[in-house]
Formats: C-alpha cells, sequence, structure tokens
C-alpha cells in the first residue's frame, strides 16, 4: 500500500520518550508491507492488535482535553506553561502536548488498521485464512477505526479521511462525510464481529452497536461546521442548539440492539465499576462494554495515567505531619460537590465521583478534601479495589480504560427519545440509573434532567466537553465558573477560612484558573486546533478557526 505523507510524517516522529509520567510515551508501532506476514488466523488477528499500540497511550491523555477544556476540572502538572495547564486556561495553540499526542497517534492507528485490513484481505483471498479469521480481524480493526474518527471528529471536526481504499491525508473532508465513513464501518464492524461474551477488552457486534448509538446521537446534534465555528470564533456566545431527528431515531435503534440483546446489565454497586480488581468485567455482571486494556507501564504501549494523574501525591494535603503537594488534575472547586449534594444528597454516586475524606491505609488517618486543606479528589481515578490500592497504584498504571459501558447505551437512548418529544418514553431507561443510584424516578425525563443525570452518572470519565459541544452550551457551562467559591478576587477573606502559607499558594492557582476559564473560553474552543506532527513537523491540514 502506498505510504501518504500523513502517514510518513507520523512514523518518522513517532518514536519519542522521556515524557513526564502522565505524558510518557512508549510507541510501540511496526508498519506491515508484506502480504505474506499472514499466514493464518492468529498472524492476522495479531497484526491488527498492533493497532491498540496507539489507543494505550491515550488512555488517561483524553481527559487533558475533554476534562481539562470544561468547568470541571484544573490542571497543575508541572509548571504553568505546560499542556496540563494550559488547557485548563483555555490556551490551547497547535504545539499543545495532549493535542498533537492523540491527533497523531489516532491517525497511527488509522494507518496501521488500513494496512491491517489490506494484508489480511490479501491473505484471505490467497487462502491463507479463514472466514472466521477474516471476520475477526477485518471486523476488529474497522471498529478500531471508526473509534478512531469518531473521537476526531468530536475534538476536531472535519478531518482528512483516508482508508485502505485510498483518500487524502491533508484534504479535510465534510462533517456528513466523516460520519458516513464512522457509520460504515461501524457497520460491517457489526456485521463481522461475534456477540459479547463477557469480556469488554474483545470488541464484540453489541460494542459495536452501542459506539453506533453513540455517533448517531452526536451526528444528531448537528456539529458544528467550519464555517459556523469561524462565525463564533472570537466571542462569548453559543450557537443555536439544533437537531436531526432521523439520526436520532437510529442511535434508539442501535441502543435498542444493545438492550434487546439481553446481554448486557448495569453492575448493582456503582462503586464496584473502576480499579484493578474490578476492570474487565471481573465482577461477571457485564456493564462494561468496550475497554482499552493495560498491564501497566513498560508492558503495555504505555499505563492508564489516569489514576496516577488524579492522585498524584497521596496523602500530601498538608495534614497530619505530612508535606503538601499539587495533583497534576484538580476538581475546579468545592461547589461541584456540595452543589451535587444539596441537589441529590441520597445519590450514591456522588461518593465515588468525589472524594472528599479518605484514611491512608498505611497510617490510619483521615485526610481531607475540601477548602481551606485542598479541592474534592476525582474518586474515579483513585482505585480502591484492593487493599492499599491508593498508595499502589498511582506507580502501577495498570488499570484498564473503559471506552463504553452499559450505563451510556441506557442513557443514550432516554436522551434520543427525549429530543423526539418523546419523554414518557425515556423514563424506563432513564429510571434504571436513578433507581441504581437510589434517588428518585421520574415519569417524563426533561431534557436538563438528562443532561444533569450525563454528571452525575459519567463526571470524569471524559464526557464533559465533547456533551458540551453537542448542546451548544460550551462557553455558559464553562462560565459557571463564575460561581465557585474561590472565583471572586476577594476569595481569601469571602471563603471564611484561614489559609496555610500552601494552601493559599494552592487556592490562588485554583482561584487564577477559574479566572482564566472564564475569560480565555471563546466560540473558537468548539475545536481543538490542529496539531503540528509529534515532533513539531507541519501535517499540511488547514487550520481550525481562530488558532
Amino acid at each position: 500500500m502506498k505510504k501518504n505523507l500523513l502517514f510518513a510524517t507520523l512514523v518518522a516522529t513517532s518514536l519519542l520518550a522521556g515524557f513526564s509520567s502522565c505524558s510518557s510515551d512508549d510507541d510501540n508501532s511496526n508498519q506491515v508491507t508484506d502480504d505474506n506476514v499472514v499466514a493464518d488466523d492468529q498472524s492476522a488477528l495479531s497484526l491488527v492488535n498492533g493497532v491498540y499500540s496507539h489507543w494505550q497511550p491515550l488512555s488517561s491523555s483524553f481527559s487533558f482535553i475533554i476534562e481539562l477544556n470544561s468547568n470541571k476540572l484544573t490542571s497543575f502538572e508541572g509548571e504553568e506553561n505546560e499542556a496540563g495547564p494550559v488547557n485548563s486556561r483555555f490556551e490551547q495553540e497547535p504545539t499543545t502536548w495532549y493535542q498533537v499526542k492523540i491527533f497523531n497517534h489516532l491517525f497511527l492507528g488509522i494507518t496501521q488498521a488500513n494496512e491491517a485490513i489490506t494484508t489480511v484481505t490479501n491473505s484471505y483471498k490467497a487462502g491463507k485464512v479463514s472466514q472466521a479469521g477474516y471476520n475477526a480481524a477485518v471486523g476488529k480493526a474497522k471498529f478500531l477505526r471508526a473509534l478512531a474518527y469518531l473521537k476526531l471528529v468530536q475534538l476536531w471536526g472535519e478531518v482528512p479521511v483516508y482508508t485502505e481504499k485510498g483518500g487524502s491525508t491533508t484534504d479535510r473532508q465534510s462533517i456528513d462525510n466523516v460520519f458516513n465513513q464512522i457509520v460504515s464501518d461501524f457497520t460491517e464492524a457489526e456485521s463481522l464481529l461475534k456477540d459479547y461474551d463477557g469480556d469488554p477488552r474483545i470488541p464484540s457486534k453489541q460494542a459495536a452497536q452501542g459506539l453506533l448509538a453513540r455517533a448517531y446521537l452526536v451526528w444528531g446534534d448537528n456539529p458544528l461546521s467550519q464555517a459556523e465555528v469561524a462565525a463564533i470564533a472570537n466571542g462569548q456566545t453559543d450557537p443555536d442548539f439544533t437537531k436531526t431527528d432521523s439520526r436520532l431515531e437510529k442511535a434508539v435503534e442501535y441502543a435498542n440492539k444493545v438492550i434487546n440483546s439481553g446481554k448486557l446489565a448495569l453492575d448493582p454497586e456503582y462503586n464496584k465499576l473502576w480499579g484493578r480488581e474490578y476492570e474487565s468485567n471481573k465482577r461477571h455482571t457485564n456493564e462494561h462494554l468496550f475497554t482499552i486494556a493495560h498491564d501497566g507501564d513498560k508492558k503495555d504501549a504505555q499505563g492508564n495515567h489516569q489514576t496516577h494523574c488524579s492522585w498524584t501525591f497521596p496523602f500530601q494535603n498538608g495534614e497530619n505531619g505530612e508535606g503538601y503537594s499539587q495533583n497534576h488534575t484538580e476538581v475546579s472547586d468545592d461547589d461541584l460537590y456540595e452543589d451535587w449534594k444539596r441537589e441529590q444528597p441520597n445519590d450514591k454516586r456522588l461518593a465515588e465521583t468525589y472524594f472528599v475524606a479518605i484514611k491512608n491505609p498505611e497510617t490510619g488517618k483521615i485526610h481531607h478534601y475540601l477548602s481551606p486543606f485542598y479541592t474534592p479528589i476525582n474518586g474515579k481515578g483513585v482505585d480502591q479495589s484492593y487493599d492499599n490500592a491508593e498508595n499502589l497504584e498511582i506507580t502501577q498504571n495498570s488499570v484498564d480504560r473503559i471506552e463504553i459501558r452499559y450505563a451510556e447505551v441506557l442513557l443514550i437512548k432516554a436522551e434520543a427519545l427525549v429530543q423526539l418529544g418523546r419523554n414518557s418514553d425515556a423514563a424506563e431507561p432513564f429510571n434504571q440509573l436513578r433507581t441504581r443510584a437510589g434517588i428518585a424516578t421520574v415519569s417524563a425525563p426533561t431534557f436538563e434532567q438528562i443532561k444533569r443525570e450525563w454528571d452525575y452518572e459519567f463526571t470524569y470519565e471524559q464526557f464533559s466537553v465533547l456533551n458540551s459541544y453537542r448542546w451548544k452550551d460550551l462557553i455558559s457551562s464553562v462560565r459557571k465558573v463564575a460561581n465557585y467559591k474561590h472565583f471572586p478576587n476577594d476569595w481569601k477573606t469571602s471563603t471564611g477560612n484561614t489559609y496555610t502559607a500552601d494552601q493559599e499558594a494552592y487556592f490562588t492557582k485554583i482561584h487564577n484558573h477559574l479566572r482564566a476559564k472564564y475569560t480565555n473560553v471563546r466560540g473558537k474552543h468548539y475545536r481543538q486546533p490542529i496539531p503540528t506532527g509529534l515532533k513539531g513537523e507541519v501535517l499540511g491540514i488547514s487550520q481550525n478557526p481562530g488558532y
């Protein structure tokens, strides 16, 4: 297969090492061009499995765009001019590392999937690979390619589309063309892959259906075109929300396919969904639908640093004679916890999402995470599934990342039905989540209740900015930080707290990031900047408006 400009640039720049922990990168990509390498079913599947080497480095990196570009998360990773704090303050540029890393690795994965499809297909035609082997390998490759394009179109809008059949790596395609490719790939994956068998690390028919439901929901909410972003790029006014009902109907259709398969279910215990001992359906409850496998640094392409980044310096909040340090990612302010507690005090999900007091398993001492000590901890980023996990997992980085779970399928169906005006029909899938959470059910959820349910169920699970893009409320949602207790310039007195020097330095950063979010967010942030290559090369793709 002829190599194209973007592929050549990416491969030439992909071998990077030596980044700090949350940014570290071990690229194990090996491109195969010899059709004879695939001699049987096993080697066909092994070839496609190489695509995962471009997904594993991104597991925590997604949060450094999707969650930091919101009102919910800030970052003190390194100096203030480094990639985490830059995203936290809406100051990202084409050279900002997380944008560079995600964009390039997704296209590297697409390129490797394209080559694998060609190679496996040729071996299948030559009689070296069985029909079952072809289905498993090509189904997985198209599944991963569709997922990559879905991430790209959500974050960057119009992007180049190229497959094993050709296409340009520099000419940006329309939003509809990108989604047509996504739907085509997921639909073919659905037909090729086997039913979900309880192992979410393996793409399945139901995983393809669930992601088709997600894709149609995103597409149904009419992603902004390049021209529409350009029209609002420099302002602080959100565009109008619009939708396309025919696509929302497809979201319901594919969600129903997953639901009616009878193969997935909600885990009865919400707090058992995260952590090494609960990952990859070890509880056999079948809520994890598709996950990215991790077995730790130096063993896979990169360990999942989500735990490390959320819990960088365990128990060093200045209490109990311990030192004081700042985590790589921080909850933006106490209000996110306190507002939820006031709205739904009995919600079982609250304590898992925001940790406000934790016992150190080594000392038995309690550490608190509300001002003036700290802000709450992102609980979903802290493994509590085995003894002493809080201290051990920040160096293991071996928790799998959940890409989609059954709860999302239910909420996709509920939201699509509400957008279609069928609010009473949405109650059944919607209330399944509320019942598990221990909060009141409703007879006909409103759109605002649906939006809040995404926060209750999925906060810090890499949905925040993507949902704001869909709902066209990015600017208004980010500017909610003006209501947070550390936003006012007189926060040192208005909070009623007394701060030590370390605490004052910490909350000064919180204050500065909140002010920056409020001031800097613009219409252009409905898109991420088209980045450079991994070593700063220009990729030849036209830039998004405002950058």
